[in-house]
């Protein structure tokens, strides 16, 4: 390991122990929001330090059993612990390794899912509901709730758009990966020749904005106007304006809420929304600078990049922005079962990161 990756190894092991000091001291206990705060990063460090005490066992463990290889009977059981003892160092290296990851304060949380229909008419619309049931699927494997907060169904089925708030711990550093332009290839069942189309969908993962940072906005930059639910939910929902939309307008940023009985419900979950998003373009800005090194794009704000093709007729998902990753298996992954495609983007996130700490950049 390089020496300014382990400088940065012990200032974290140094922060751990101020933590624990900081817990222990009943100012900071009296104090909801500073312990809640202090406990969260104490605990994201404590795997770093159990990984740094048994790096040093390990070292203790290779320093006794090479002292051990002066005595000719011993030499045999020396030279296993000793193998053994390097291969428990590498493990615990590459454990240290991951763990300078700097970690996404967002990532414990929930997200907005927002899906849209491209390119591709109503086969656009049909494979936008396919998504959705996919994310629903991971989502309900996971255990996570998802609620929609507005949908706009297409002619033929599935969604022109359908914007879901996905609740669940980990929600966001599972699908952070997902927010990009989706293409599928496929015959349409209204396809008489059996010709394969091409139609596409955005996606867009925005985090739920953390409760212990808000953002402030001023009620003058808002436009807030009332309409008529167009959406289920009964007699009462169809008749009144109790649907809100909200305009924030410095930014342009416009949301919707039909999905409850009254305009008071509708106007808390579209300005939660609103924050969320506003909160994503601040985040998308500081990622701007190192966006290009990336290969993921994480938080670049770039919605038009095609990201992932779903080809129908060879039953083949394929990322286009990892080498190589490209899986025959598209019917249980259209099914919810996404867990390859999430290791595989997150090993690469975390490989890339690791890449840009070694630079120093």
């Amino acid at each position: 390991m390089l020496p300014t990756l382990r400088r940065k190894l012990e200032a974290l092991a140094e922060r751990r122990d101020e933590l624990e000091r900081l817990l222990a001291d009943p100012a900071v206990a009296a104090d909801n929001n500073r312990f809640r705060s202090l406990s969260r990063e104490f605990a994201q460090l404590e795997p770093l330090a159990v990984a740094l005490a048994g790096e040093r066992q390990a070292r203790d463990d290779l320093a006794a059993a090479e002292a051990m290889r002066g005595d000719p009977e011993l030499r045999a059981l020396a030279d296993e612990e000793m193998a053994a003892g390097q291969a428990r160092l590498a493990t615990l290296d590459a454990t240290l390794m991951a763990l300078l990851v700097p970690r996404d304060a967002r990532d414990d949380g929930g997200l907005y899912l927002e899906i849209r229909a491209g390119t591709g008419g109503d086969e656009a619309a049909i494979f936008a509901g396919d998504l959705f049931r996919m994310y629903s699927r991971h989502a309900e494997r996971q255990g996570w709730r998802v609620e929609v907060e507005s949908a706009n169904p297409g002619e033929h089925g599935g969604y022109r758009e359908i914007i879901a708030r996905v609740e669940g711990t980990g929600a966001y550093a599972q699908l952070k990966f997902e927010s990009g332009t989706h293409r599928v290839q496929r015959v349409p069942e209204t396809e008489s020749q059996g010709r394969i189309h091409t139609s596409a969908a955005t996606v867009a993962i925005i985090a739920v904005e953390d409760d212990g940072e808000p953002i402030e906005i001023n009620p003058a930059d808002l436009k807030v106007d009332t309409f008529r639910s167009s959406g289920a939910g009964g007699q009462h929902v169809n008749k009144t304006d109790s649907a809100i939309r909200i305009t924030h307008v410095p930014s342009g940023v416009v949301v919707e809420s039909q999905t409850e009985r009254s305009q008071h419900a509708n106007r808390d979950k579209a300005m939660k929304r609103l924050k969320a998003m506003l909160a994503e373009a601040e985040a998308e800005k500081r990622a701007a600078a190192t966006a290009a090194t990336r290969k993921l794009q994480v938080g670049s704000g770039d919605r038009s990049q095609r990201i992932r093709t779903y080809n129908y007729p060879q039953g083949r998902i394929t990322d286009h922005r990892v080498e190589g990753l490209t899986l025959y298996d598209l019917p249980n992954v259209l099914e919810g079962n996404l867990d390859a495609l999430i290791e595989r983007l997150s090993r690469e996130h975390q490989a890339d990161e690791l890449a840009r700490l070694t630079d120093g950049t």
